[in-house]
């Protein structure tokens, strides 16, 4: 098991540095080590963060502000939203959690596939008020530190839409995913239940993963990628459905 968990932490690395939606990878792979949808979610993103600082350093030089608002700006609220999703993932009980996560990993799969793959507006779009742009971020980083299911392509498309160029907001969209993840581990780290050998196993295999991603590993194409994400959390919500 052990060997299956660094296999997925490697493959959630580079999906994450790439195309967002790592934790589709690693969250059923910790349900079916044998966790609870709860805990897996809350170790998932414990075991994450190590290969997001990765990606995240890898690709500092392409980090940017929006248009409107500045990467500090952007930093801070990610922190902040991080810290009050982790608190807000512990004060709900593990039965509501367990009900709740088919119907976010559902609604996740479903918007990581509209962004992935919806229609593109044939006009460029206005950027949005700086207060909406720190609202937007805002919500995202609250959710990224609450479940975080494609909060990474959903980043993304924020800051493409605060008109920030494409390959600056994939490295942008790293380091904020990153902060949050952060924030949101230390909080668990210190008031939750973590399984420590399973997130140390993904844990090293993301941080191999994340580095290859953020180096280039673009011999094969985004869509192929986002393409598994979509299939993978298709088929984690009918499972998840079914196993309820």
């Amino acid at each position: 098991m052990a060997a299956l968990l660094f296999a997925a932490g490697i493959w959630a690395g580079a999906q994450n540095a790439l195309a967002g939606g790592g934790s589709f990878i690693t969250l059923p792979a910790l349900i079916l080590s044998g966790l609870d949808p709860k805990l897996a979610n809350i170790t998932s993103t414990v075991a994450l963060f190590p290969g997001q600082v990765t990606t995240g350093w890898a690709g500092r030089s392409l980090v940017a502000g929006a248009e409107r608002l500045s990467f500090r700006a952007l930093a801070i609220i990610s922190l902040v939203g991080g810290i009050a999703g982790a608190f807000l993932l512990l004060r709900t009980p593990s039965s509501v959690f367990a009900a709740m996560v088919p119907w976010l990993v559902l609604a996740a799969t479903c918007l990581f596939a509209w962004s992935s793959f919806g229609p593109k507006p044939k006009v460029e779009p206005v950027p949005p008020p700086a207060w909406v742009s720190a609202l937007i971020q805002g919500v995202i980083a609250v959710y990224s530190g609450f479940f975080g299911g494609g909060a990474g392509i959903v980043t993304l498309a924020a800051l493409t839409l605060a008109r920030m160029p494409v390959r600056n907001a994939g490295g942008t969209k790293n380091v904020l995913v990153a902060i949050s993840n952060i924030a949101a581990a230390l909080v668990f780290a210190f008031t939750a239940a973590i399984a420590w050998d399973k997130a140390l196993a993904i844990g090293l295999g993301s941080m191999i993963g994340g580095y290859a991603g953020a180096q280039g590993l673009r011999r094969l194409p985004a869509g192929v990628l986002k393409a598994g994400v979509v299939v993978i959390g298709a088929a984690l919500t009918v499972a998840l459905f079914v196993r309820g």
